[in-house]
């Protein structure tokens, strides 16, 4: 199993920027495929970002394309989201997640193939 704790949320106003961040215990960090999830009040969980273990790849959803940026640091087993030009719709709690094995690209979003998830952190953007 993987333990993963998200750090990096809070209150911004629209246009802000912040950068969520991930550390991994428990395994081979740089085995896995890691990514980030969010959820907002009401709303299902939705796929936000992801990226390969080799770092070379990665995946966006559309509505964030171009302003988040996903990244990893294998030597600090840390996955890092940074998000600019934050807007009021990005509000939600942001989830970090791992996959020990390969994934179709068209599987990204789907997030019943992720193997562990984080308990998640708040980020708030106001207009």
């Amino acid at each position: 199993q993987v333990q993963l704790v998200e750090s990096g949320g809070g209150l911004v106003q629209a246009g802000d920027s912040l950068r969520l961040s991930c550390v991994a215990s428990g395994r081979t960090f740089s085995n896995l495929i890691m990514g980030w999830f969010r959820q907002a009040p009401g709303k299902e969980r939705e796929f936000v970002a992801a990226i390969k273990w080799t770092g070379d790849s990665t995946l966006y959803t559309d509505s964030v394309k171009g302003r988040f940026t996903i990244s990893r640091d294998n030597a600090k087993n840390t996955v890092y989201l940074q998000m600019n030009s934050l807007k009021p719709e990005d509000t939600a709690v942001y989830y970090c997640v791992s996959r020990r094995s390969a994934l179709f690209t068209w599987e990204y979003g789907n997030r019943s193939k992720y193997d562990d998830w984080g308990q998640g952190t708040q980020v708030t953007v106001s207009s």
